[in-house]
């Protein structure tokens, strides 16, 4: 049984940094493609960063360029996203999300509907 669990969210100030987990249990992680997506009330589900097989394919979301890292540890199970510059616009939900059959451009365009397993989100605050 799949499942992911994420963790580190929080409240923060804007400049700040916050560093998400997805630990995963079920699977292999260097099997999957990996996702990360934000959620705000009223809002649809966006992708933040996806990560191919093995570590490759990385792509992110414009928004987010330069200031998120994704990253995957095989060995530990894990999934992690590290946020820095945070802006009071990256506060959402977020969730971490694999995907054992994802293509290329379910990766670059994020689509979350291409991705099978999802956690439950951890809440990111960030203050002005």
């Amino acid at each position: 049984q799949v499942q992911l669990v994420e963790s580190g969210g929080g409240e923060v100030q804007a400049g700040g940094s916050l560093r998400l987990s997805c630990a995963a249990s079920g699977l292999v992680v260097s099997t999957y493609c990996w996702g990360w997506f934000r959620q705000v009330p009223g809002k649809e589900r966006e992708g933040v960063a996806t990560i191919g097989p093995n570590g490759g394919r990385i792509y992110y979301a414009d928004s987010v360029k330069g200031r998120f890292t994704i990253s995957e540890d095989n060995a530990k199970k894990t999934v992690s996203l590290q946020m820095g510059s945070l802006k009071p616009e990256d506060t959402a939900m977020y969730y971490c999300a694999a995907s054992f059959y994802c293509s290329d451009y379910a990766s670059r365009t994020m689509t979350p509907n291409q991705f099978e397993f999802w956690g439950r989100g951890t809440q990111v605050t960030v203050s002005s």
